[in-house]
């Protein structure tokens, strides 16, 4: 859960903006290259059906998907103090099946038509559903989508209500169990005036969804959900043409919905400071700072976005400089600008680091803030957030569904301002601001309230079309074959090899060096060691300091990450095809001459073991930092924290002799592959990598010594305490093959029907038939070497015995006493190659599959084959897999929760050895 929910895509465009710093420090430098990114342009063709249904068409024929986005103008602000969560509820119910479109659950129909991006989500001001779907079961995705907004209500009875209930209910105590948890619900109703639209949380309050009864529910759906408060988008391999006769035939038949009270802007400004204080287990204190400003899609927005930029938008801003960076008063500073509809907030979040006293980090944020109102923001660092905010929207146009793409944004717009082009005088205020203005905004708004109500007149003409046979459902399509762009490969001067897959739909390329590393390379008394090295890659070179990098690649529009897996180490950049050049010279000189300086290692040496600290209060995290030395045994190269962290012992002694050997030893490119997508060509990008890359030494490099070990011979269950959680966290590990084992791919579609998607048999069972959790999965984390096996199941402490009781059986079902049935083979076989289409629409994504299949060296045409492999499987070659790879008596089970309450129920199991281990795994008397 968010501390805020963002109505607007143009807010949650730039929402993913880091942190940021600087007071009488000097200004940022001014930017090396200035470059003018044109805005973008969605083109769509729009029609009004006659019962008010907005329907926006946009042709995007690059992959065989159509992009189905459906926006009702209602979410927690249209609800009643008493009546709060309705609308976040009616998402949940809207998932339960229609009148007419008779399945147990939406999202398990559509994962069977292949559908991906496939969710729904509530917020203050609206609800949406969204799906991408193969062009051939559009019209069955269509069908379904109009069934549940016309014929709802006949199915919905007090069994489904309070099944939901339930679901929403252990959402709402997931999100509260979390660090921090604590804090959403208390900034909502301390921000806001009692009876303001948003002085209650979206998911409401426990209370108001224990007293929901049906006829309030009947009353909501009738109320809101008629097509004529919906935006429906369609975005992908469909013509206007095509889009409006399908939509007339599932839709048009609809009665409008009654005439709506629609909310003006209500800003609420404050005035005065006011305080509260409460405790959470948490490491490390944070600050929350928060104004009332106005909302989306008025002049002041993209003013202060900008300012939220400069002030804590990202390593160049004056938060990072001087918080984190210099003074490294706290682990993260951020601001940012929350836009709603009619009215949004200014926020401020700081945490502060171990061990300093946050009156001291609040003082000089204080300063910061201050300094910045007084002054402005300089030239160059209004062009930098200008270029990061423009950059972010140019990767819009590369995704036609989804949060943030472009039906998404065609949607947002059309529902808040009836203009689907909204986002472009936004843009151009972006590009038209001055420091000036921004300046005035801020203190206007961030130095120390009007309600009003129009009545317009409700549409006389609003028809419906002649009735629509529901009686049968479209029938099914068939999988869309799969082209792929194809590899290409060529090698530098000194053995470097180079993978590229072009994709020419937008003027963006992914660059991805993979290094032959990860945590398994790190030494065995310095867990933590790879992680560090590679988070300290952009923290300068003998030639850039780490804010010059920062400030460079926002210069150029360009994004950066390094990161570490199990087996590898991960070199990223997403560049502009217009800053490409200049973005590979930072982009080498990064890869190639990390400086390691040594405050830069202090300062984060200190962020890594505030984020193991973070961990170990973490329900989930507590879990997997033990779980893979109680498989493994602890001195394999696997047993090490599943998040690579390290340990706090560890990471204390690292050197900065340490990094330059690591970097030395791995870092050679004759254990590299660069990995290229995007809008480029060999001829094109060879002599800038051969320029750039060229005069990289070979050297030898040690080999990993990944061991086979033996699953334990019986059942343990391993007991973590952690007292007040409202949750048990149960986890069931065992061992299976590596990622690239024979078999890898048929295990993918077992581990689909026993917990790998949300039709799953533990989730359906935990979430669906019981409400005991919000969420239960199982997953296999990729590895070269033998891999974990990990069903994760977070549950109410007080069904925590019952749950894992349940587990249990499932397990032993799966593996042979419940043979997996001809029905759920054939629903996930269609599930793993229906979606396919649907995951290679951006250069990420498809950046992230080949590097799966140059990491694990699977075959070149593994994903050509795939849909073939998946689709030859038959239920006796299912279950057979299934029966000799899980192993229902010799699982390693870990418990988290609070063992007062759950640790005599599971010890009553007899299930086998209990034992009690602390955060580091060690044994607890």
């Amino acid at each position: 859960m968010t501390m805020l929910f963002r109505t607007s895509v143009l807010a949650a465009s730039i929402a993913l903006m880091g942190a940021g710093g600087l007071a009488q420090a000097a200004p940022a430098a001014k930017p090396s290259t200035k470059v003018d990114i044109a805005i973008p342009d969605i083109p769509y063709t729009k029609f009004v059906l006659k019962n008010g249904l907005t329907l926006l068409v946009h042709e995007d024929h690059k992959t065989p998907v159509v992009a189905v986005n459906t926006w009702y103008h209602v979410g927690s602000k249209n609800e009643k103090v008493g009546k709060t969560g309705f609308a976040h509820l009616f998402e949940h119910l809207m998932f339960g099946g229609s009148e007419n479109f008779k399945q147990a659950t939406y999202i398990n129909a559509l994962e069977r038509i292949g559908a991906t991006s496939l969710n729904g989500t509530t917020n203050n001001d609206r609800t949406n559903y969204f799906q991408n779907v193969p062009t051939s079961m559009l019209d069955y995705a269509l069908f379904a989508e109009s069934d549940r907004m016309g014929h709802l209500l006949g199915v919905v009875d007090q069994k489904k209500l309070d099944l939901q209930r339930g679901v929403v209910q252990n959402e709402k105590r997931q999100g509260e169990n979390q660090p921090y948890g604590v804090a959403y619900q208390i900034l909502t109703e301390n921000t806001y005036p009692v009876g303001h639209p948003y002085s209650w949380t979206v998911i409401g309050s426990m209370k108001d969804l224990d007293a929901a009864s049906m006829a309030d529910v009947q009353e909501w759906f009738k109320t809101n959900y008629g097509p004529n408060n919906t935006t429906l988008v369609l975005a992908g391999d469909i013509t206007p043409e095509q889009a409006r006769e399908k939509v007339e035939k599932y839709f048009g038949e609809i009665p409008a919905g009654p005439p709506l009270a629609k909310h003006a802007a209500w800003i609420a400004k404050r005035s005065g400071t006011h305080r509260t204080t409460v405790q959470d287990r948490v490491p490390q204190s944070r600050l929350y700072r928060v104004w009332n400003v106005p909302g989306a899609h008025t002049a002041t927005e993209p003013l202060l976005d900008l300012g939220a930029y400069v002030l804590g938008g990202g390593k160049t801003s004056r938060f990072y400089k001087r918080l984190v960076y210099k003074d490294q008063l706290a682990t993260s500073a951020t601001a940012s600008n929350d836009s709603n509809e009619i009215a949004g907030q200014f926020d401020v979040t700081l945490t502060a680091r171990p061990g300093v006293e946050m009156s001291k980090l609040e003082t000089a944020a204080a300063e910061e803030m201050r300094a910045l109102m007084k002054s402005g923001p300089t030239a160059a660092e209004v062009e930098l957030a200008r270029t990061a905010i423009l950059a972010r929207f140019t990767r819009i146009v590369e995704r036609v569904g989804g949060f943030g793409g472009k039906s998404d944004l065609l949607a947002s717009c059309t529902t808040y301002t009836g203009n689907p082009h909204c986002y472009k005088d936004y843009l151009k205020a972006i590009k038209a601001a001055t420091p000036a203005q921004i300046k005035q905004a801020m203190n206007e708004w961030l130095s120390d309230g009007d309600y009003n109500l129009e009545v317009q007149p409700f549409p006389t003409t609003l028809t419906t079309t002649a009735k629509f046979d529901r009686t049968n459902a479209p029938a099914l399509g068939k999988a869309e074959s799969l082209k792929l762009p194809p590899m290409q490969s060529a090698t530098l001067s000194n053995g470097l090899k180079v993978v590229l897959a072009e994709r020419h739909d937008a003027p963006v390329v992914n660059f991805s060096m993979m290094v032959d590393s990860g945590y398994a390379s790190d030494p065995a008394d310095m867990p933590g060691l790879a992680s560090l090295s590679l988070r300290m890659l952009q923290e300068g070179t003998p030639t850039r300091s780490s804010l010059k990098i920062g400030e460079e690649f926002e210069a150029l529009g360009a994004n950066f990450s390094a990161r570490t897996n199990l087996d590898g180490a991960f070199v990223q950049m997403d560049a502009l095809k217009a800053t490409m050049p200049k973005a590979l010279e930072v982009y080498s000189d990064i890869v190639l001459h990390p400086a390691f300086a040594q405050n830069e290692l202090d300062r984060l040496r200190m962020d890594q073991l505030a984020a193991i600290q973070r961990e170990k209060t973490n329900p989930n995290a507590m879990a997997t930092r033990v779980i893979p030395s109680l498989i493994y045994g602890k001195g394999h190269a696997y047993a090490l924290p599943m998040s690579g962290s390290g340990t706090e012992a560890a990471v204390a002694r690292i050197a900065r002799n340490d990094l330059v050997n690591y970097h030395r030893t791995w870092f050679k490119p004759n254990n590299a592959t660069l990995l290229v997508v995007g809008d480029t060509t060999l001829a094109e990008i060879t002599p800038l990598l051969e320029k750039n890359f060229g005069g990289w030494k070979t050297g030898d490099v040690p080999k990993k010594n990944v061991v086979e070990v033996q699953q334990p011979a019986k059942t343990v269950v391993y007991l973590m305490d952690r007292p007040g959680s409202q949750q048990s966290v149960i986890y069931g590990v065992q061992l299976a093959p590596p990622r690239n084992s024979p078999d890898e791919v048929q295990l993918g579609v077992v581990n689909n029907i026993f917990g790998g998607s949300f039709s799953s048999r533990i989730n359906m069972n935990l979430r669906e038939d019981k409400h005991w959790s919000y969420g239960v999965r199982s997953f296999m984390p990729a590895a070269v070497g033998q891999r974990l096996y990990v069903s994760q199941s977070p549950v109410q402490t007080d069904k925590t015995k019952e749950s894992l009781k349940e587990l249990v059986r499932e397990y032993a079902d799966v593996a042979g006493a419940r043979p997996i049935t001809a029905a759920e083979l054939s629903d996930a076989q269609a599930n793993e190659t229906l979606a396919l289409p649907g995951s290679f629409e951006t250069a990420s994504q498809l950046s992230g599959a080949y590097s799966t299949i140059l990491q694990y060296r699977l075959p070149a045409d593994y994903y050509n084959k795939y849909t073939g492999t998946v689709t030859a499987m038959t239920p006796a070659q299912a279950n057979a897999l299934a029966a000799r790879t899980i192993m229902p008596g010799k699982l390693v089970w870990v418990v988290v929760g609070d063992m007062s309450k759950v640790e005599s129920g599971i010890r009553d199991m007899q299930l086998g050895e209990v034992r009690k281990i602390d955060v580091d795994g060690n044994p607890v008397q």
